[in-house]
């Protein structure tokens, strides 16, 4: 398989799974995107959403660090930064968030489609805050769409 097939089977499968995400979001009523209870410890579809979206804007950003080669690999606390995020984002309306995550998603494509070459760290940020990302979550996200519809 060529390297740009691959590139373009990794934005199909980015775009299908980030559009089942935000249609299952949308598709819940009004009060129940706020709700607490799509994670035990009290996160809604709302936050959710903020979680991605911070992540899809950390993406955007480490892709414009390794465009300009200033992209150093670094260990990252990921529950530190869930953390943050979480707290960042907590108070935060759905409208905010919705837009947010759009536009941090917006930003990584960008940056992504701005690199001269494909790198095994852009690849895998794009992997990690994008498709993996999405599919790690979605399986409870259809549960509790379920739910609460």
């Amino acid at each position: 398989m060529s390297a740009s097939a691959t590139k373009q089977e990794l934005m199909a499968e980015e775009d299908r799974l980030f559009t089942e995400l935000l249609d299952l979001i949308e598709a819940m009523p009004a009060d129940s995107v706020t709700a607490p209870g799509y994670f035990d410890e009290g996160w809604s579809a709302k936050d959710l959403l903020a979680h991605i979206g911070s992540w899809l804007a950390e993406a955007g950003a480490i892709l414009e660090r390794i465009r300009f080669g200033t992209y150093h690999p670094e260990e990252i606390d990921i529950d530190t930064m869930n953390l943050a995020f979480y707290e960042a984002m907590k108070d935060v309306p759905f409208e905010t968030v919705l837009a947010q995550a759009r536009a941090a998603r917006s930003r990584m494509l960008h940056a992504w489609g701005s690199l001269e070459h494909d790198t095994p760290a852009a690849d895998l940020w794009i992997r990690k805050a994008g498709p993996e990302h999405y599919a790690e979550h979605l399986p409870r996200l259809r549960e509790w769409v379920a739910e609460v519809t």
